[in-house]
């Protein structure tokens, strides 16, 4: 997979990174089992593990139980992810999805919003990447091309570890902060 997919990783990490240097944010959002890997992706930008690295805006739209409880009986669950973008975000911020499928209904509602409103969009699929990949809503979709979600969420955990990485050194990088460090003077 990752052989097949890197320069879609890097593209994806320079979109992100650009979202990160204009000072957007990101927005993550899955249902079931995706829903934890959008809380992880949320949780690896507010919370970085790697000492040095800035903490970056990013907000789980999945854990608002009240939220989405409200509207999925007063609207329909087809709309959660639909109203919070609408409510938080701006253009040129970015959402990123998870579905093992690619053929979430609430998360291509929410892809929707995200484009009409100037959002980069991000998807994380399965098996053939469904409407994720055909609707031509996403920027960057990364779909793990098999039907056994453990495997497909399996990779998604390394995909989006990799993003991440990435997002932090292009930003660094443009901070110049990757720049080779100064001779020390006596010949090391």
């Amino acid at each position: 997979f990752f052989a097949d997919h890197a320069q879609a990783l890097i593209d994806a990490a320079h979109a992100l990174a650009g979202v990160y240097q204009n000072q957007g944010r990101l927005f993550t959002m899955g249902n079931g089992g995706s829903s934890c890997d959008a809380a992880h992706l949320a949780v690896e930008f507010q919370h970085p593990v790697t000492a040095g690295r800035p903490a970056l805006p990013a907000m789980n739209l999945c854990m608002d139980t009240a939220m989405i409880s409200a509207v999925s009986n007063d609207i329909g669950v087809k709309h959660v992810f639909v109203r919070q973008i609408n409510a938080h975000a701006r253009a040129g911020d970015a959402v990123a999805g998870f579905s093992t499928s690619g053929n979430s209904e609430n998360l291509m509602a929410g892809f929707r919003k995200a484009k009409a409103l100037g959002l980069v969009t991000l998807g994380f699929a399965g098996s053939d990447g469904g409407e994720m990949k055909s609707s031509g809503l996403l920027d960057h979709c990364l779909v793990v091309n098999t039907d056994s979600i453990h495997r497909v969420q399996e990779v998604h955990v390394a995909c989006y570890h990799i993003l991440w990485d990435l997002v932090h050194t292009l930003l660094a990088d443009q901070r110049g902060k990757l720049a080779t460090p100064p001779p020390t003077g006596n010949g090391e």
